[in-house]
C-alpha cells in the first residue's frame, strides 16, 4: 500500500515539474527583458520571413533566365498567392495572439482548444484555394488584355492551377509556426523556413531548365519546386511542435469544433485576413492597370513587389514577434512591458525601412539585373523602385503599429487602415495618375497611400491608449 502512495507522490510531482517547466518556457514573455526578449524572438522571424520571401524571387530570378514570358506569367499570379498567404497567416495570426493571452492568464486548457480549432479552420480555409485553381485558366484570362501572347497565359494557367490544389501545406505550416511563436520557441521557425528555402532554390533549377535528365518545364517546374519547399516546411513544423513544443499538446482527438473558440479566432485573424488579402485585390487592379500600356509594366510591377519583399518581411518579423510579447503581458497585466514593446518596435520598424529605401536608391539596376530583365525594363524599374520604395518608412510605423492593435484585440483597426491605402487610395489614384502622367505616374500612388496610413495608425494610437493602456496598472 505504502508502495502504491508512494509512487502515486512521485507521479504527482513528476507532473508538477513538467508543469513547472511548461510555464517557464511561455513566461519568459512576461520576465526577460524587452528589448533583449524582441531581438531574440524577432531575429529567427525576421530570418525566416526574409527567407521566405526567396521562394518567388528564386522562382522569379531562375525563370527570368528562362524567358520573359514565364516572369510575366508568375508576376500574373502574385496576387493569388498573396490571397494564398492572407488567408494562411491571418488565421494563424489570430490563433497565436489568442494562444499567447491564455497562457499569460495562465489557462492552459483554453490554450489549447485554440491551438485545435485554429487547425481546422486552417483546412477550411483550403477549400476555397482549390477550388480557384479548378478555374485557374477563366481567372488568368480575366487578368490578362487581349494583347497578351498564348504562352505567357498558358503559364500562369499552369503555375497558379499548382500552387493552389497544393496550397494546404503552407496553410498548415504558418499554423506550425504560429503555435511555436506563441510560446516563444521562434528558433525553430527559422529551420522550418531555410530548410525549404534551400529545397526550392536546389530544385528550381532542376525542373525548369530540364537538368539531370529531366524535361525543361519552365513555370510548371517553378510551381512544382515551390509547392515541394512548403511540404518539407510544413513535415518540420509538425515534427519541432511534437517534440519540443510541450505547452500545446497537439492530437488528432482533440480536433474538435468548438464554435465559440472559431469565432474568437477570427475576430483577431479576419482583420488580417483582409487586411493581406486586400493586398491582393490591390496587386490585381493595378496589374490591370499597368496591361493597359504593356505586359512589361506588369512584369516591372511584379519585380518591384518580389524585391520589396526582402525589405519588408523582416519588418513583418519584427511584427510578429511583438504581438505574443503584447499579448502575454496585456493578459498578465504588464502595462510597463507592453508599453516598453510598442515603442522598441516602432524604432526598429522605422530604421529597418530607412534602410530599404537607401539600398533602392543607391543599387536599382543591380536589384533589376538580378532577373536579366531588358533593357526597357531595366529603365521602368529604376524609376519605379526610385519612387515607391519611398513609402517605406512610413509602412514601417504603420505595421509595427498594426502589431499593438492585433495583440489587444483591436485588429478591426489594422483593416481599416488597410481598406483606406488599398482601395480608397492607391486603386483610383493609380488609374488617375495613369491618365494624367502615364506609366511613371502610377508608383506615386503608393507613397501617397503609406503617408495617409501612417497618419491613421497614429489616430488609432491614441484611441489605444486612451480606451486601454490607461485603465491598465502601472508598474
Amino acid at each position: 500500500m505504502k508502495d502504491t502512495e508512494n509512487r502515486e507522490i512521485t507521479e504527482r510531482e513528476k507532473d508538477q515539474t513538467e508543469g513547472a517547466a511548461m510555464k517557464r518556457d511561455s513566461d519568459r514573455l512576461g520576465t526577460e527583458p524587452v528589448h533583449q526578449l524582441l531581438l531574440k524572438m524577432s531575429a529567427p522571424l525576421a530570418v525566416s520571413m526574409f527567407v521566405m520571401a526567396l521562394y518567388n524571387v528564386v522562382d522569379s530570378i531562375y525563370l527570368g533566365h528562362y524567358s520573359t514570358d514565364a516572369l510575366t506569367a508568375v508576376s500574373y499570379c502574385f496576387p493569388f498567392q498573396n490571397l494564398n498567404v492572407a488567408f494562411g497567416v491571418g488565421t494563424a495570426v489570430g490563433m497565436s495572439a489568442l494562444l499567447s493571452r491564455y497562457l499569460g492568464a495562465k489557462e492552459y486548457d483554453k490554450a489549447d482548444k485554440v491551438a485545435h480549432n485554429g487547425f481546422i479552420l486552417a483546412c477550411i480555409n483550403y477549400t476555397i484555394f482549390f477550388i480557384i485553381g479548378c478555374f485557374a485558366e477563366p481567372i488568368i484570362g480575366l487578368m490578362t488584355s487581349e494583347s497578351t501572347n498564348a504562352q505567357i497565359i498558358s503559364d500562369a494557367t499552369i503555375y497558379l492551377r499548382i500552387t493552389q490544389w497544393l496550397s494546404i501545406a503552407p496553410m498548415i505550416q504558418s499554423m506550425f509556426e504560429r503555435l511555436l511563436q506563441g510560446t516563444g520557441k521562434t528558433n525553430f521557425i527559422f529551420y522550418m523556413q531555410i530548410s525549404g528555402t534551400v529545397f526550392n532554390a536546389i530544385v528550381d533549377p532542376i525542373l525548369i531548365f530540364g537538368l539531370l535528365g529531366l524535361p525543361a518545364m519552365g513555370a510548371k517546374g517553378a510551381a512544382l519546386a515551390t509547392v515541394f519547399g512548403q511540404i518539407l516546411g510544413c513535415i518540420l513544423g509538425f515534427i519541432f511542435n511534437r517534440k519540443y513544443n510541450k505547452e500545446v499538446s497537439l492530437s488528432i482527438k482533440k480536433l474538435r469544433p468548438h464554435l465559440q473558440t472559431m469565432k474568437e479566432i477570427y475576430r483577431i485573424g479576419i482583420p488580417s485576413i483582409v487586411l493581406q488579402s486586400v493586398g491582393a485585390v490591390m496587386n490585381f487592379s493595378i496589374n490591370k492597370t499597368l496591361a493597359m500600356f504593356s505586359d512589361i509594366a506588369v512584369t516591372t510591377f511584379g519585380v518591384y513587389f518580389k524585391l520589396q519583399s526582402f525589405v519588408f518581411m523582416p519588418l513583418f518579423g519584427m511584427n510578429n514577434a511583438s504581438v505574443p510579447i503584447i499579448a502575454y503581458n496585456y493578459g498578465a497585466d504588464r502595462k510597463d512591458r507592453l508599453e516598453q514593446t510598442m515603442s522598441i518596435g516602432v524604432r526598429y520598424g522605422i530604421g529597418i525601412m530607412s534602410l530599404g529605401t537607401l539600398i533602392f536608391w543607391l543599387f536599382p539596376e543591380q536589384l533589376m539585373a538580378l532577373f536579366s530583365a531588358p533593357p526597357e525594363m531595366v529603365s521602368m524599374g529604376v524609376v519605379a523602385l526610385h519612387i515607391m520604395s519611398l513609402n517605406f518608412p512610413f509602412a514601417g510605423y504603420a505595421i509595427m503599429r498594426g502589431a499593438a492593435f492585433q495583440a489587444l484585440g483591436k485588429s478591426v483597426y489594422s483593416m481599416n487602415i488597410s481598406l483606406v491605402r488599398q482601395l480608397v487610395i492607391i486603386i483610383p489614384c493609380a488609374y488617375i495618375f495613369a491618365r494624367i502622367g502615364g506609366v511613371n505616374m502610377v508608383w506615386w500612388a503608393f507613397p501617397v497611400a503609406e503617408i495617409a496610413g501612417m497618419s491613421m495608425s497614429i489616430m488609432y494610437t491614441k484611441r489605444i491608449r486612451r480606451d486601454i493602456l490607461s485603465k491598465m496598472t502601472p508598474r
